[in-house]
């Protein structure tokens, strides 16, 4: 298959691109800035994916949060609207999502079928996903993935948290009682490389099995063998990324419902077998 990759100098994307080099695919890599060459880079591919987008994890002042909405909103419209022009649309387009999607809680459990929430990253999901299904107008098959904590031991979720970890300087974080729907990495990139094979429509991308942040801690500093009792307050969350706060210190209990039942299958169901298999012999 002929797949083109938009973000795909990000943790994900490197990933995603290793993947498909390793079953033979072509793939072609683009940036949203230029939207005529990202077109370009798109016309004729089997699968596009879109994984681009300002970083959530920073301090949302009015003008970050106008690059995280324009960067998942406007740049994917005028690329889509650019495709919808040319002779020789893709075939199928694959863009990111987020579970911010569903809002926040401490109670609920949402799935693909749960309605979205009223908050500024679930309202950006929301538009983010519309300008997505833009692509069903020249025929291309559309799927959104929407992905929640991914781990790794080289990028992601855990990027700034193992240097802290690894000091012996870990703790849980605002009470530990938020929700982390987390997802292995090589599962997030088997969820990717199904949607461009074929399943359309919005997936979770989260393992069947999310733990409250003091269980994701514990796990974390088991697997490293370090200890894990220096918590951190809400507050200074709060003080370091402002409104962005809510993104490490609210969650939700997310369900891959619809990702199963189309066939997906998880090498790491559980935390404890991801962060062995991250972290054993590397810690």
């Amino acid at each position: 298959m002929n797949v083109t990759i938009l973000g795909a100098s990000g943790f994900i994307g490197r990933h995603l691109a290793a993947a498909l080099n390793a079953r033979g695919d072509a793939v072609r890599t683009a940036s949203l800035r230029d939207t005529a060459a990202a077109a370009e880079a798109c016309a004729g591919a089997d699968a596009v994916v879109n994984l681009a987008g300002e970083s959530v994890a920073q301090r949302w002042t009015q003008a970050v949060k106008e690059r995280i909405r324009s960067s998942r909103v406007d740049a994917p419209r005028a690329l889509l609207a650019a495709l919808s022009k040319r002779a020789d649309p893709p075939k199928a387009y694959v863009s990111a999502s987020a579970i911010g999607y569903y809002g926040t809680s401490d109670d609920d459990t949402f799935d693909e079928s749960s309605p979205p929430g009223k908050d500024f990253l679930a309202n950006v999901c929301v538009a983010w996903e519309a300008e997505a299904q833009q692509a069903a107008t020249f025929g291309a098959r559309v799927a959104v993935v929407r992905t929640g904590l991914v781990v790794g031991n080289d990028g992601g979720a855990l990027a700034k948290l193992l240097p802290v970890f690894r000091l012996g300087a870990g703790g849980i974080v605002a009470g530990g009682r938020q929700w982390y729907s987390w997802i292995h990495i090589a599962d997030l990139v088997g969820i990717y490389l199904a949607a461009i094979d074929g399943f359309a429509g919005p997936l979770d991308g989260t393992a069947p099995n999310p733990v409250r942040n003091a269980e994701f801690t514990e796990a974390l500093a088991r697997a490293l063998r370090r200890p894990a009792f220096l918590p951190v307050p809400a507050l200074a969350i709060q003080a370091l990324l402002g409104e962005g706060a809510g993104v490490v210190t609210e969650g939700q209990r997310v369900l891959p419902t619809r990702t199963v039942s189309l066939g997906y299958r998880f090498r790491f169901a559980g935390i404890d077998a991801a962060f062995a298999d991250l972290f054993t012999q590397r810690s």
